[in-house]
């Protein structure tokens, strides 16, 4: 099967996106189409018009500072695995890049596109919701800045209107001292996950942070004691954690996730 007839526009900045966006609603976004190409090829999408953003340079825009970096929303997934974009995490970022899909998806695949899909199996959305993570959103009125917890609202379902484009990411500096786990649960490399566990530590900025992802909606972030001795979660402590996420999923997804989480744990608590 192939796609619809549909228009083309290749837009040469944001605004004119934006602009394009709000004059046909039913318009879609295409930046690296490692997940718009498939849907299109299964005509689950019938746009009338495809705004390509692959180009524009701001878009591809990184910047860092002593609070944190922004990567543009057209960074690829290889360029955060390469380092060829600021980490303010000293290296996490890179270990979660290397283990999206294979290295074809990586060079065209793109940090903004995985967010705004907001597919709840993704690598990003776990891993940069466990990091306290910021989204840019300019749309023809305006730009503004959303919490990711805030932005993802469900299964692929945002708070982007219609007229409005994801253009970076914000992700906090993290000192030396803090430790990063993700594991995820699948039935082979390269597939997406049935269960993802991720756990963010920095004694020096008091935020400790557990993450279940994949489990059919927005991930769960569960906030823990800062004060506590850090080290790996036990069963027990990962299963009481889901319960306190209010996780809904039956008894063998439960064993999944508290055992992603158990694992990130040991990942990042490893000495």
């Amino acid at each position: 099967m192939k796609p619809v007839a549909f228009a083309y526009a290749r837009p040469a900045s944001v605004g004119e996106a934006a602009q394009m966006l709000a004059a046909e609603p039913g318009a879609k976004v295409l930046a690296g189409g490692q997940t718009l190409g498939p849907i299109l090829n299964l005509r689950l999408a019938q746009p009338a018009l495809l705004i390509d953003i692959a180009r524009i340079p701001e878009l591809a825009a990184v910047g860092e500072d002593a609070d944190g970096a922004t990567i543009g929303a057209t960074v690829t997934h290889a360029a955060i695995e390469d380092g060829r974009v600021p980490d303010p995490t000293g290296g996490f970022l890179a270990r979660v890049a290397r283990g999206i899909a294979y290295r074809a998806v990586r060079t065209r695949g793109t940090i903004g596109g995985s967010l705004a899909h907001a597919d709840p199996a993704a690598d990003w959305l776990s891993c940069l919701s466990a990091l306290g993570t910021q989204v840019y959103i300019t749309g023809a009125t305006g730009t503004r800045t959303l919490e990711l917890d805030t932005f993802v609202r469900g299964t692929m379902e945002t708070a982007l209107a219609k007229d409005e484009l994801l253009t970076a990411v914000r992700i906090p500096r993290f000192s030396p001292r803090a430790r990063f786990g993700f594991h995820k649960i699948c039935r082979k490399a390269g597939e997406f996950a049935e269960a993802i566990g991720v756990v963010a530590y920095d004694p020096e900025s008091a935020i400790y942070r557990a993450v279940a992802g994949a489990t059919n909606g927005r991930p769960l972030v569960l906030a823990l004691r800062a004060g506590v001795a850090a080290k790996p979660f036990t069963v027990a402590e990962a299963e009481h954690m889901l319960q306190s996420m209010r996780y809904a999923g039956d008894a063998y997804e439960r064993q999944l996730h508290a055992a992603a989480l158990r694992r990130a744990s040991e990942l990042a608590f490893a000495p």
